[in-house]
């Protein structure tokens, strides 16, 4: 799947409930054919949804000359739930990744490469649309200082921008001499929402047992106080949802594709407090926490928690790169009024029982990405039962393809969430399917609807793009198939992406090397004959949490110097796609691992990459003449490995799809 760990925001579809305490789930996951509509509206909505907003502006007790409105919730959570979908709402954009930013005359909305068609369909005229890393497209600051008179007030809810994104948006308004106004007590989208806007989610915690979680929460709370105790820190705010939930092994479903829970946790030396709606809480899970040492508090209550924490003398282990602004402007204010109370003892003079902050990332984040023995057990079963499901998916597809059955992108969609659904252990899908025909698989994060979306056509390139959340493990596959004849054109891209796609899975590389320095092995054989795709080639993966996860990924962008360490799991997946055409995607999941390499230069350790996902590559589309005797050894490997795998495990009509796409393929 096409986000590589940007912090962005995932537009949903399928929900899913909870398991019972017996570990059994009771499977909601709904077709998209059931779901909401498109709530974007038409253009005369958009314009009423923007006359009401900027009323608001003109509130004596706000009184702002524009309004940022992020994709993000309070945890800067990838995917969110409905309530929170404000920029969606405000703006009729869906997709993902966004920024939407009002003023009193004009509304301009920022996206990526990802969803420049999307949005050209979505935005009505109301909307300005600025795509983002275009030459000559200003960011959203810089369009600011130019529309906006100087001296004007730009207001934000702090709850739902990262402490570094504000010190960035601050540093570059001051440019104008604009005032940042924090709006702690209104969201202006919600309020022009009203009653209209969903209620927030409120389904009970599960218990992630232990034999899928391998370490227990006493074990990771006193490895995380020993990191504290490490940097001189007493406390830490866990704010990242996936972060809450891998440490107390607790699993949720607040959000669609991600089971987690809207929570932030709160460690201390000696103590810790999960801040949550009550009502989610079962009495199961009650005892599990007590018995675990922690404390049950308001989730609206953090902010006075802050406070009392700095009024404690605390010092405090803030990840600035998520935690919300509210949270950090709140301690630093509560620093102010301690120091304040000391009279001429200055804030700065590392006195003893001062409260102080450490502006750390958080050592959670890099313990949950490397998965421990469970964890990669789990991953590699749950990826097996996935693989059944899709090879029975893919044999009734074609098989309904050779019968000239009509069928749309989303009638697909949803009969391979009833393949998976049938697997044991299924939650819910990990992101909405991107089931894209012709034209359509060229929108990177396409969705298809089921009042516009097209039909599979057995005449044009078809991608398809989904993942699952199983107790055990979390899935994302891609793959591009023709159920008639590609064109040359096509085969030769396909090629391309699978040449890059075997280059990057046989990649051996010292160990410390970030992903940044992987990303040329996919791209080189499209480089050669100057083609390339907008988007990373590789995000990390939680074991059954988030389809994407930090800090590790593959990408042109070399700013994440994370290095590629021993359990983590990273997906692997080149593309290539021309606008109003076709796109081609070949995705695996893999987990690094060390190498035996017969030198080791420098005395260090080289790694690799095992595979997790087990099912065919159409090879149909593949120009052998274009590929090496290695790389087509490395074809058949895989799809020797896939049979072996996988074929026990299906039967019928799938085992023979299976058999059929599995067999070796020689160069001419």
């Amino acid at each position: 799947m096409k986000n590589h760990v940007n912090r962005g925001n995932q537009i949903l579809i399928v929900r899913s409930s909870c398991s019972s305490s017996s570990g059994s789930s009771s499977i909601t996951a709904k077709p998209s054919s059931e779901m909401r509509k498109r709530r974007n509206g038409s253009g005369s909505e958009q314009d009423q949804k923007l006359t009401a907003l900027r009323e608001l502006f003109r509130k004596p007790e706000i009184n702002i000359d524009a309004y940022i409105i992020p994709s993000q919730d309070a945890h800067q959570s990838e995917f969110i739930a409905e309530c929170y979908m404000r920029r969606a709402y405000i703006s009729g954009f869906t997709g993902s990744a966004g920024t939407a930013v009002v003023t009193s005359h004009k509304a301009a909305l920022w996206t990526d490469g990802r969803y420049f068609l999307q949005a050209e369909k979505q935005l009505s005229s109301s909307w300005i649309l600025m795509r983002s890393g275009n030459w000559g497209v200003p960011n959203t600051t810089e369009w600011l200082n130019d529309v906006l008179a100087p001296g004007g007030r730009i207001g934000i809810d702090p709850f739902l921008f990262s402490s570094d994104a504000v010190n960035e948006l601050k540093e570059s308004v001051a440019k104008n001499n604009h005032e940042l106004v924090y709006l702690y007590d209104v969201n202006l989208v919600d309020e022009v929402w009203k009653e209209a806007r969903p209620a927030p989610p409120n389904k009970p915690i599960r218990i992630h047992e232990l034999k899928y979680a391998g370490v227990d929460v006493s074990t990771k709370l006193s490895n995380l106080r020993s990191e504290l105790s490490d940097h001189g820190s007493s406390a830490i705010v866990i704010s990242m949802l996936d972060e809450v939930a891998w440490l107390l092994n607790l699993r949720g479903s607040d959000i669609p594709h991600s089971p987690v829970m809207y929570a932030y946790l709160i460690v201390e030396i000696d103590s810790a407090k999960l801040f949550v709606d009550n009502s989610k809480v079962t009495t199961e899970t009650m005892e599990y926490l007590k018995k675990a040492g922690i404390e049950l508090r308001a989730y609206d209550s953090i902010l006075s928690e802050i406070e009392s924490l700095a009024a404690r003398g605390a010092h405090l282990w803030l990840d600035t790169s998520s935690v919300n602004a509210a949270i950090s402007s709140t301690y630093a204010t509560a620093c102010d009024k301690y120091f304040k109370k000391l009279g001429n003892k200055r804030k700065g003079q590392n006195l003893s029982g001062a409260p102080t902050t450490l502006c750390k990332s958080s050592p959670v984040s890099l313990a949950k990405a490397v998965k421990n023995h469970a964890e990669l057990e789990g991953m590699r079963n749950c990826h097996l039962r996935d693989a059944a499901a899709l090879a029975e998916f893919w044999s009734w597809l074609e098989e309904e393809m050779n019968k000239e059955v009509i069928l749309t992108e989303v009638e697909v969609a949803d009969k391979l969430l009833e393949f998976r659904a049938s697997q044991a252990g299924f939650v819910d899908t990990s992101f909405d399917t991107i089931s894209g025909s012709g034209a359509n698989g060229a929108i990177i994060h396409y969705r298809a609807e089921p009042d516009s979306c097209s039909i599979v056509d057995t005449q044009k390139l078809f991608l398809l793009d989904s993942g699952a959340q199983y107790h055990d493990g979390t899935t994302d596959i891609t793959r591009t198939v023709h159920f008639g004849q590609p064109s040359e054109r096509q085969i030769e891209c396909f090629t391309r992406v699978l040449q890059g796609h075997i280059a990057l899975d046989q990649a051996v590389f010292p160990e410390n090397t970030p992903g940044f320095v992987l990303d040329a092995f996919a791209r080189s054989s499209l480089w050669k004959v100057g083609l390339d795709y907008r988007h990373g080639t590789g995000h990390g993966v939680g074991a059954a949490l988030n389809v994407h996860e930090g800090p590790q990924s593959i990408s042109f962008r070399f700013s994440n110097m994370t290095p590629l360490l021993e359990g983590m799991i990273i997906s692997n997946e080149p593309g290539y796609y021309e606008d109003h055409s076709f796109g081609i995607r070949i995705e695996n999941l893999l987990f690094v691992k060390e190498v035996d390499t017969p030198n080791r230069f420098g005395g260090i350790t080289y790694i690799g990459f095992e595979k997790l996902t087990f099912v065919p590559i159409q090879t149909k589309l593949v120009d052998l003449t274009l590929l090496s005797a290695s790389e087509i050894e490395w074809l058949n490997d895989y799809h020797s490995q896939v049979w072996e795998k996988v074929s026990s495990l299906v039967d019928g009509s799938a085992r023979e799809w299976l058999w059929n796409n599995t067999r070796p393929v020689a160069k001419p």
